[in-house]
């Protein structure tokens, strides 16, 4: 009888497991970027330099695609607050005091939340994190806000992107860009 009990609890847990489900892939993937990161020009290095020991900035964020869409002032309205990527909020991490835009701005992390306008973006880094999209994002708990100029980019994006540029010792430039948009955000470091 005890192994007639045992075979049947075995056979109920292999059923479980084949019955599982499995998320399929996200459409917008999630990605994360560094500054500074010795090794941008291949991924496969980037994991030796991650730490608080290295690093001085990092962004976790989801990239959607174009896939066809009018970006901007359709699938983004202009005016409004957006989350600055797909799925969740986008965080920024910052391991040590610096300027973001020249503004100050304590070591932390961040909700990176953005409003688009035709010429200008506001840019914000908000208090409160883990964000589903910008649904219960509140001006009140904003750290810091920018306002930085739109350019157009020559180059088209398929997939919303982060990336920063290092200027000189003291200056980086965090780029977002997106289809032809680009936008820049000067770091003092």
């Amino acid at each position: 009888m005890k192994n007639l009990f045992i075979v049947i609890l075995v056979a109920l847990n292999f059923s479980g497991l084949a019955a599982q489900n499995f998320f399929e892939l996200d459409k917008s993937p999630l990605d994360m970027v560094y500054y500074p990161n010795d090794y941008a020009h291949d991924r496969r290095f980037a994991p030796q330099r991650i730490g608080s020991d290295t690093a001085m900035i990092r962004v976790i964020y989801s990239r959607p695609a174009k896939n066809g869409r009018e970006l901007l002032g359709k699938l983004i309205p202009y005016g409004k607050v957006w989350r600055t990527g797909a799925n969740e909020a986008t965080e920024i991490k910052f391991y040590r005091d610096l300027l973001f835009g020249g503004m100050e701005l304590k070591a932390g992390t961040y909700a990176l939340f953005t409003i688009p306008e035709t010429n200008e973006w506001t840019i914000i880094l908000n208090s409160a994190l883990d964000h589903w999209g910008a649904y219960s994002y509140k001006a009140e708990q904003d750290v810091l806000r920018i306002k930085v100029p739109v350019r157009t980019n020559t180059k088209t994006l398929e997939n919303f992107s982060i990336v920063f540029e290092k200027v000189d010792d003291k200056n980086a430039i965090m780029y977002l860009g997106w289809d032809t948009l680009l936008v820049s955000i000067p770091i003092g470091l």
